[in-house]
């Protein structure tokens, strides 16, 4: 696993607000987060993914320190008073750091109809405030209507997993490209993990397939990571945990973490984002 860690990066949603279908522990202690990123960079992990709208993630970070990590945060579209600017100042501040090593549009549509943001992206790259701009992706006609405006990011965050292949195509020609790529949701935020049988109708076409995967045990984590980890047009792979043991589980997973069966069926989009899925 050790040649692998340098693939992952630590997500934090959960260190400030609660997250995850199957998350049952509520949100990760300051405390916890402190235990966390000690042990994710004596491990060898160099990347923590936040956002402004992560409730008080980048503030809890910033208590616990983040110096020894480069950071990635999102801005959402500007509203009154709050601008792209005005965000990244609040960002940099909770986090107490100095500048960014990425930016990313949490709302990448808002872009296309408003260029100005891109610029001012350009303007704090320029100005060493942030080292990459980019979007964070949720479906591929979003990206679609994003890069066929002709952006090119340096840096481009979507899901990808197990279940959801979707941005295949995109993600190998922007990383040919010199754009860095890294993916979210290893686990479609617990979903692999939950029994079938708690879950609601809205899941039945991937039941069986949730219970044939977890019969691989206590090894489907790590095939689960290991199936994202060793695709070559990923540069990162972004994944939350609320327990130091679940971190020390996830990056201790063995290199020689077994391969998945060959997916044979399509998963439904309304599966693949877990903005659609029923509270």
């Amino acid at each position: 696993m050790n040649s692998l860690i340098h693939k992952i990066g630590l997500g934090t949603v959960q260190f400030g607000m609660a997250y995850g279908i199957s998350n049952s522990n509520g949100i990760t202690s300051p405390g916890e987060v402190v235990r966390l990123l000690q042990y994710a960079h004596t491990a060898g992990v160099d990347l923590l993914d936040t956002a402004y709208g992560y409730g008080l993630s980048e503030e809890v970070l910033g208590n616990a320190g983040v110096n020894h990590f480069r950071v990635v945060s999102k801005f959402l579209p500007p509203d009154g008073n709050l601008t792209i600017e005005a965000q990244v100042e609040q960002s940099l501040k909770r986090l107490k750091v100095d500048s960014l090593y990425g930016l990313l549009a949490h709302r990448p549509l808002s872009i296309v109809s408003h260029p100005a943001y891109w610029d001012t992206l350009m303007k704090l790259k320029h100005d060493k405030i942030i080292q990459k701009a980019g979007f964070s992706f949720n479906t591929t006609d979003e990206a679609d209507a994003v890069l066929d405006t002709g952006y090119m990011p340096d840096l481009v965050q979507v899901p990808f997993n197990y279940f959801d292949n979707r941005f295949v195509a995109r993600l190998t020609a922007l990383h040919s490209a010199g754009c860095e790529v890294h993916t979210r949701s290893p686990f479609l935020q617990g979903l692999f993990f939950t029994n079938p049988l708690n879950l609601p109708p809205f899941f039945n076409e991937v039941k069986s397939l949730i219970l044939h995967l977890q019969s691989y045990g206590d090894a489907l984590p790590g095939m689960l990571l290991h199936y994202c980890l060793r695709q070559p047009f990923i540069d990162k792979v972004i994944f939350g945990v609320n327990t130091l043991d679940q971190l020390i589980a996830n990056l201790q997973m063995p290199e020689s973490a077994g391969s998945l069966p060959l997916l044979n069926q399509q998963i439904s989009h309304e599966i693949l984002t877990p903005s659609t899925w029923p509270s």
